[in-house]
């Protein structure tokens, strides 16, 4: 490892820090530190909520993802087209009404609050089983951030992989810790501005180096002709299913926390049309940025000289005669340190570790705060002053992180595999419920609280106890689908309260 490499990236390191530090003193309250005071811009929103979304695994998994099998497949391109629509989509339908409803219905600081707010619950139920929810699908989530970081720091300075996962954590707790949302939203904004300037240059240069866009389609037919075709499987029952699994990822967000969170932390609904065009082109930019390193690494790969991979720490094993990583994930990091100098390498692999805390930091402040406004303020000290509820959300930040870094000690954990797993929890558990709290006046508490359940619980034994045929199908579909029907079908049995249907009128009228 250079060590011009390694000066760029702890400098990067430093940095994240010291905002961290800063924000500790803009910190007042648990508004501040949870949403902070609904002060953003829409650039600052936008970059931040990009950022927060795609994860270690926009520069880790999905580059993998596509390494693997080309434009084809469950995580080829569909992902990415199914993502790009989704994240449109919620900003076009959901930012502005969230964010509106959210300060009609009593000023709500959280998905729970907004939802026990919402449906005018005096029972906690509904708050509680969602922050249920929150904590059980984040702490997974960030476990996968851990493996991705772990993965960056043990292939970039060949460090043990379990050494590599505490530092990792360390980092990114101590700057989330200090200064709560302002700090996650402002290092954010930055590391979004990186990793594009990373998804950019990196697939770029790789083309290049390969010879041009033509040659790279050229040279991966013969290798893989299958990953050409992003059609590939289409007329038959398991490429059907690795189809709709891909596209499906789009349904996410509607149900995302750590996203959500940032369309209610605008300083205005009116903020949202170019929140929303420069969200979007951020997304675009960077999916198709990932694919096309992925991409342009099946041709790369397999021309190059085991021994200079070798000598700067990249694993290769041949597979049906062709030389391809050990570790498919981590084709952009090989990338850097081949093709680039060593300070544009250690800004690049510091692009890596942006999108890894800059998703982490959002889910442990989400997390902590389920744990201080909605377990803590909402059921054992409901006087509890602001500063006290803040301590607790940083502690909660500290525990869950713990937590988190033990399920990652595994180092055969895949990103892309615990992201999807999480990504289909929250995207059934909530977000059929989100878009009925928002557009559908009938929708009523206990129904809320059916379709929650019917999503989390179809995803749990789904994902994780059924495999083989039908059960293929990425889980979000069925929970998703369970949910919106439970929702419906629970709520027409009852109806909403005049004061819920009063309040469902006012955030209307105000979101026009």
């Amino acid at each position: 490892m250079d060590i011009t490499i390694l000066i760029t990236f702890i400098v990067y390191l430093i940095g994240m820090l010291i905002i961290g530090i800063i924000m500790y003193y803009r910190t007042n309250n648990l508004s501040d530190y949870v949403l902070g005071g609904r002060s953003l811009s829409p650039s600052l929103a936008a970059l931040s909520a990009g950022a927060s979304d795609m994860s270690g695994w926009l520069l880790l998994g999905l580059p993998g993802a596509i390494y693997v099998s080309g434009f084809g497949g469950a995580y080829g391109g569909w992902m990415a087209i199914g993502l790009a629509v989704g994240a449109y989509l919620n900003w076009q339908f959901v930012a502005k009404r969230l964010r509106v409803y959210t300060e009609v219905s009593n000023n709500s600081i959280t998905i729970p609050d907004f939802l026990e707010n919402r449906f005018k619950d005096n029972t906690h139920i509904l708050r509680v089983s969602s922050a249920l929810v929150i904590l059980l699908f984040f702490t997974f989530y960030t476990s996968s951030g851990m493996v991705a970081g772990a993965t960056l720091f043990e292939a970039s300075f060949g460090l043990p992989y379990h050494l590599a996962l505490w530092i990792g954590a360390l980092v990114v707790v101590s700057y989330t810790f200090l200064g709560g949302f302002l700090a996650v939203v402002w290092t954010d904004f930055f590391q979004g501005l990186l990793m594009l300037f990373a998804l950019i240059v990196v697939p770029i240069v790789a083309i290049n180096h390969v010879g041009s866009w033509d040659a790279t389609i050229q040279a991966v037919g013969k290798l893989n002709p299958s990953a050409l075709d992003i059609m590939a499987g289409f007329g038959t029952f398991a490429g059907g299913i690795a189809i709709i699994s891909g596209a499906a990822w789009g349904l996410g967000y509607f149900g995302q926390p750590h996203i959500l969170v940032r369309f209610m932390a605008l300083r205005s609904h009116k903020d949202v049309p170019k929140a929303k065009v420069i969200g979007t082109t951020w997304m675009i930019l960077g999916l198709y940025g990932a694919i096309f390193t992925g991409f342009a690494g099946i041709a790369f790969i397999s021309t190059q000289d085991v021994g200079v991979l070798s000598d700067i720490g990249i694993k290769v094993i041949e597979q049906g005669g062709i030389q391809v990583l050990d570790n498919e994930e981590t084709i952009f990091i090989a990338f850097s340190q081949i093709l680039f100098h060593p300070v544009i390498a250690g800004i690049l692999l510091a692009a890596i570790l942006s999108a890894i805390m800059s998703t982490i930091d959002s889910q442990l402040l989400v997390s902590s705060s389920a744990v201080a406004e909605d377990f803590y303020k909402a059921i054992f000290r409901r006087k509890a002053s602001d500063k006290e509820l803040v301590w607790v959300g940083r502690i909660a930040t500290v525990v869950i992180a713990l937590i988190a870094t033990i399920i990652a000690l595994n180092p055969e954990s895949s990103v892309l595999e615990l992201v999807g797993y999480a990504w289909a929890g929250f995207g059934a558990a909530f977000g059929p419920t989100i878009l009925l709290s928002l557009f559908w006046k009938g929708i009523t508490r206990n129904g809320a609280l059916a379709g929650i359940i019917a999503g989390a619980l179809t995803v749990v034994i789904w994902g994780g106890f059924l495999k083989g045929g039908i059960f293929d199908l990425y889980e979000i579909v069925p929970g998703f689908i369970l949910n919106l029907l439970f929702t419906v079908f629970v709520s027409l049995l009852g109806r909403p309260t005049i004061e819920m249907k009063t309040e469902f009128d006012q955030a209307r009228a105000q979101s026009k």
